[in-house]
C-alpha cells in the first residue's frame, strides 16, 4: 500500500535538535520559582515539517489493524455463531444482541479510557490490551472444538465479545493518542488499517463459503462443518496477528522520534507518579496544560468535546445509519437469483462493505479528495441516510408472518453496488472527521493549541464508538418496523 509521507501537516511538532535555543523537552521556571508559562502559548515560529517515517505509519497502519480486529472477526464469523444457535429461538435477534453488546460496553468503557488518557501510558496500555486480546480470541478458536448447549454458547459469545470491547476500549484510545501526534497521515493509515483488517477476514471467508458449497445446489443447508472451519481459521489468524501486532508496537517504543514525540504523554505519568501529591511541573514538547488530574483532564475532555461538536456529532452519525442496517439488516436481505447460494451471498456482502470501507479511508491519503469544513462533513454524514430506505427495498427477509411481495430493488448485483457505495462512504466520512477534528492546520477550533491535539483524538474516537452504540440499538427498531415483530425475541 502506498501511503502519502510528504504531506506539509506530517507532523504537528517541529523535532527538537541540539543548535535549538529552547529544548521543548525542558521544564522552564520563572523568578518565582513556579513553571513558566510555555512557548507553546506563544506565536509558534514557522519550521519546516518534518515528514513522518514510512515505518511510522506502517507501524499505526497494523495498530489500526489491531483495534478493529475484535469487531471484525466476531462480525465476519456471524455464520459460525447462527450455526450454532440453529435450534434457539435466540438465533434471529442474536445479530443485533451481540452488535448492542459489544458498542455498549465499548462505549462504556471508552468513556472512562477517554477521562485518564492523559494520566495513562499509552505503550504500557496498547501491551497490555493486546495481551489481553490474545488470550481472548485463543478462547474463541477453543470454541469451534466444543458443541455446547445454545443458551451456554450465546452466554459466552456475548461475554466474550463484551470483554473484547472493554480491551478495545483502552487500545483504541492509546493508539488514536499517539496517532494525533504524529499528524493527520498517521491517523488516515490507522484508520486504513482498521479497513483493511476486514478486508483480509471477510476475504477468507468468502474462500471458505465457495469451498464448503461448490458443486452444490443453492437449496443445501449447511450442517455447521463448513462455518466451523471458516471460525476457526479466522480465530486463529487474529490471534497470531495481535501477536505479531505487539512486536510492531514494541519496535515502535524503541524508535528515537517516538521518545521525541510521544515524550508528553509517557513522561506526564512517570512525573504523575513521583510527586503525587505535590504541585507537579509542566512536562512535554507539547504539553502547556498546568497540573494533570482526573478532574483537569474530564473539564478540558469537555471543553474540547463543546468546541468540535460538529465534528463529533458528524463522526457519531456516520456510525448510526451503518449499525442501524449492517450487519443486522444486510444479513437479512436474500438472493434473487435461485442459483446463489445464501451462505456464499452472505460472505460476498461483508467482502463488499469491506472493500468499500477501505477504499473510502485509503483515498484520504490524496488531498484531491480531503475535505475539511465541519459543516460539510455535517451534510455528508447526514447524507449516508438515503441508505437505509435503499437497503429496505431489496429482497429483506421480513419474517414467517408477513405478506410475501416482490422487492423494489430485485438485482442482486445493484444490491452490492449500494453495499460498497455504502461502505466507502462509511469509511471516507470518518476518516475526514477523524483527521479533521484533532488537526491544528484545518481545525481553526482548536486556535493552535498543541496540548489539544491528543484530547480532541480521543474525544472524536468516544463520540465515534457512541455511534456505533447508538446504531446498534437502532438496528432493533429498524428490524421491528419491516418485520412487524418483536425484535428482541423474533
Amino acid at each position: 500500500m502506498s501511503l502519502t509521507l510528504g504531506s506539509p501537516e506530517a507532523l504537528y511538532h517541529v523535532i527538537p535538535h541540539e543548535d535549538d535555543s529552547a529544548n521543548a523537552s525542558q521544564i522552564e521556571l520563572g523568578n518565582d520559582g513556579e513553571a513558566a508559562e510555555p512557548v507553546a502559548h506563544q506565536q509558534p515560529e514557522h519550521h519546516a515539517p518534518h515528514p513522518v517515517d514510512s515505518r511510522i505509519l506502517w507501524i499505526h497502519f497494523i495498530l489500526g489493524c489491531a483495534v478493529l480486529l475484535p469487531w471484525n472477526v466476531v462480525i465476519t464469523a456471524m455464520p459460525f455463531f447462527l450455526s450454532r444457535l440453529s435450534a434457539s429461538p435466540l438465533r434471529s435477534a442474536f445479530a443485533s444482541y451481540l452488535t448492542t453488546s459489544f458498542t455498549a460496553a465499548n462505549f462504556l468503557f471508552l468513556a472512562h479510557a477517554t477521562a485518564v488518557s492523559k494520566t495513562t501510558s499509552p505503550s504500557k496500555q496498547t501491551r497490555s490490551s493486546i495481551v489481553w486480546l490474545v488470550i481472548l480470541n485463543s478462547l474463541l478458536t477453543l470454541t469451534t472444538f466444543f458443541v455446547p448447549s445454545p443458551g451456554v454458547f450465546f452466554a459466552f459469545v456475548i461475554f466474550n465479545g463484551s470483554a473484547q470491547a472493554i480491551v478495545g476500549a483502552y487500545l483504541q484510545t492509546s493508539v488514536i493518542a499517539v496517532a494525533s501526534l504524529f499528524g493527520p497521515p498517521a491517523v488516515q493509515a490507522m484508520m486504513a488499517g482498521q479497513a483493511a483488517v476486514a478486508v483480509a477476514v471477510s476475504g477468507v471467508q468468502v474462500i471458505s463459503a465457495a469451498a464448503s458449497v461448490w458443486g452444490k445446489p443453492s437449496t443445501f443447508v449447511s450442517d455447521g462443518s463448513a462455518e466451523e472451519r471458516s471460525a476457526f481459521f479466522f480465530f486463529f489468524l487474529s490471534t497470531v496477528f495481535l501477536v505479531a501486532s505487539w512486536a510492531a508496537h514494541a519496535w515502535l517504543i524503541r524508535m528515537p522520534i517516538y521518545q521525541t514525540v510521544a515524550a508528553p504523554l509517557e513522561r506526564g505519568v512517570k512525573k504523575l507518579h513521583a510527586e503525587d501529591g505535590h504541585e507537579r511541573e509542566r512536562w512535554g514538547l507539547i504539553s502547556s496544560q498546568p497540573t494533570h488530574s482526573p478532574a483537569t483532564d474530564k473539564v478540558n475532555a469537555l471543553r474540547i468535546a463543546k468546541v468540535n461538536i460538529p465534528y463529533e456529532i458528524a463522526v457519531a452519525y456516520v456510525f448510526v445509519v451503518t449499525l442501524a442496517v449492517y450487519p443486522p439488516i444486510t444479513t437479512s436481505i436474500r438472493p434473487t437469483n435461485p442459483t446463489t447460494h445464501p451462505l456464499l451471498f452472505s460472505a460476498v456482502h461483508f467482502l463488499v462493505f469491506n472493500i468499500g470501507d477501505f477504499l473510502g479511508r485509503y483515498i484520504c491519503s490524496y488531498p484531491i479528495f480531503l475535505v475539511w469544513s465541519s459543516n460539510r462533513l455535517l451534510a455528508l454524514s447526514a447524507a449516508r441516510t438515503l441508505f437505509i430506505p435503499l437497503f429496505l427495498m431489496c429482497n429483506v427477509q421480513r419474517g414467517a408472518s408477513t405478506v410475501l411481495y416482490d422487492p423494489i430493488i430485485s438485482s442482486d448485483l445493484l444490491f452490492m453496488l449500494i453495499l460498497f457505495l455504502f461502505g466507502s462512504s462509511n469509511g471516507y466520512v470518518s476518516s475526514l472527521c477523524m483527521m479533521a477534528a484533532p488537526s491544528l492546520e484545518h481545525n481553526p477550533r482548536l486556535k493552535g493549541r498543541p496540548e489539544d491535539v491528543d484530547v480532541a483524538a480521543t474525544v472524536a474516537s468516544f463520540c465515534l464508538v457512541g455511534g456505533l452504540a447508538l446504531g446498534s440499538i437502532a438496528s432493533f427498531a429498524v428490524k421491528s418496523a419491516i418485520c412487524g415483530c418483536n425484535p428482541f425475541t423474533s
